[in-house]
């Protein structure tokens, strides 16, 4: 295992010119300090978890030092805001302070959030505030230990720097983690200000050290484009299949490897409800959790757009037309298997589609049913979900096809069962009341609670002794926090 002074950095995109970044140093956090640390990131660095520990960790993520390998760069893009195009966006709290590779050779960027002002901060004061970077941070780690594409991140620094939103709070920096930050709007920011050869630049760096394997096919353009698709198409079918809403699905907060990044007013669903907003400045529902299907692929048609000096409109048409069909292919995948289901018949949509209603109606919780559902025999299972459900005689009806349905699949034995659907359906998510819970101790200086939060929801499959009040369904003022874009 490494110390933090053994990191190896290789700073591609840096090395792309002022064109796409600028060089822009941290603002250090007064009295910086760890409020968590994620082991499973630091290895990814292949970092011994002791460092977390030390003094100088709290100061190079807190602002304080730098490696002199590192060369932090604010990046600059654009993208399309709740379906208005803004032209210049940018890093605007956010620095990429290098990239390094692992003994394994694999590159992970390195980006510090709430480094203070960069020329790409639009008014704001560049901070970020410790809720905001809680919620970051496990929400980070919990979607990589579901088995969603995520950003991840190594931790938290707290601080006693005032910032000032609502009220007054304390400033905080996250260390996110990615292959790259390349968004959909770096794509359109070239391509809007028509600035051709640094597109053609941008194009070439993602296609040669993200999607080397598109150089073999006849039109490795097209290929990336296509292979951008399908992996949006996957991440979005496993969203709905698990419930997550990320709240700004803005062309800007589309990475270009198709991983969920830059999520900020996110949250999981309790009850079942299509329609859930979760960003309360979200006031047309334009990224309510139904609308996430219809928007990945708005959002995939922007970049198509930025991409037509590669490739021809009617190959990027034919590319979009896969997206739908394999969304839904992948997302009744998960379903089936959620179900506990091992082979496919023609009528599962309809039965998916039938319990959806059905939880809609009735205010189910939505991971619970699923975690329930595969404790026992289907039989016994719904007979004991039953009362959960207004529409008893709708119920019923499903029962019984769905009993049918798994008597058609075969007899694998009730602990079998359980094992499978155990293995897909969580126990434990990241609920709103809980991460409110642990950012009002960690405000207050106590932050044992984020992380323990932490630690279960890294095991989310897992039953844990002794931390059942992270299973339970949420009391009522847990089912209706507002999350705003505020940081």
């Amino acid at each position: 295992m490494k110390a933090l002074d053994k990191l190896t950095f290789d700073n591609r995109f840096a090395r792309l010119g002022d064109a796409f970044s600028t060089h822009v140093l941290p603002e250090p956090l007064d009295a910086p300090r760890l409020v968590v640390a994620s082991e499973a990131a630091m290895a990814l660095l292949d970092l011994d978890p002791a460092v977390a520990q030390t003094p100088v960790f709290a100061e190079l993520f807190g602002g304080h030092k730098l490696w002199a390998e590192a060369e932090p760069r604010a990046m600059v893009y654009s993208g399309h805001q709740f379906g208005g195009y803004t032209p210049q966006l940018g890093d605007g709290r956010g620095l990429l302070l290098g990239e390094v590779y692992n003994e394994a050779g694999e590159h992970w960027d390195l980006h510090l959030k709430g480094a203070g002002m960069t020329p790409y901060s639009r008014m704001g004061d560049g901070r970020a505030v410790l809720r905001s970077s809680i919620r970051e941070f496990l929400a980070s780690e919990a979607l990589h230990a579901l088995g969603i594409p995520s950003s991840r991140a190594l931790c938290v620094i707290g601080s006693d720097t005032p910032v000032w939103r609502e009220k007054q709070e304390r400033g905080a920096m996250v260390l996110r983690m990615a292959h790259s930050h390349i968004r959909f709007g770096h794509f359109e920011y070239f391509y809007y200000t028509k600035k051709p050869e640094q597109q053609a630049l941008l194009a070439e760096h993602v296609l040669n050290l993200h999607y080397p394997e598109c150089r073999e096919q006849p039109e490795p353009y097209l290929a990336m484009f296509r292979e951008i698709v399908e992996r949006n198409a996957e991440l979005i079918a496993k969203w709905q299949a698990y419930g997550f809403c990320h709240g700004v699905m803005n062309t800007d907060n589309m990475s270009i490897l198709g991983i969920t990044f830059d999520f900020g007013p996110f949250a999981f669903l309790d009850d079942f409800d299509a329609h859930f907003i979760c960003n309360h400045s979200d006031h047309e529902g334009r990224y309510s959790f139904s609308n996430q299907v219809p928007i990945g692929q708005w959002n995939l048609s922007a970049l198509a757009q930025a991409l037509t000096p590669f490739i021809s409109v009617d190959a990027l048409k034919e590319a979009l037309g896969l997206y739908l069909p394999l969304y839904q292919a992948n997302y009744l995948d998960l379903m089936r298997r959620r179900l506990g289901l091992t082979t496919a018949e023609d009528d599962d949509q309809q039965l998916v589609e039938r319990l959806l209603k059905l939880m809609q109606n009735s205010g189910v919780d939505y991971t619970l049913f699923f975690r329930r559902l595969g404790d026992e025999s289907a039989a016994l299972a719904v007979a004991r979900l039953r009362d959960d459900f207004v529409d008893l005689a709708g119920f019923d009806a499903w029962a019984e096809q769905y009993k049918a349905r798994v008597a058609r699949d075969g007899d694998y034995g009730e602990e079998q069962r359980r094992a499978r659907m155990h293995a897909v359906n969580p126990l434990y998510i990241l609920r709103n009341y809980l991460a409110q819970n642990a950012i009002a101790a960690a405000e207050s200086g106590d932050y044992s609670e984020v992380r323990r939060l932490h630690e279960v929801l890294s095991k989310p499959f897992e039953e844990q002794a002794g931390m059942e009040q992270y299973a339970q369904r949420p009391p009522d003022w847990g089912k209706h926090l507002e999350i705003s874009c505020s940081s």
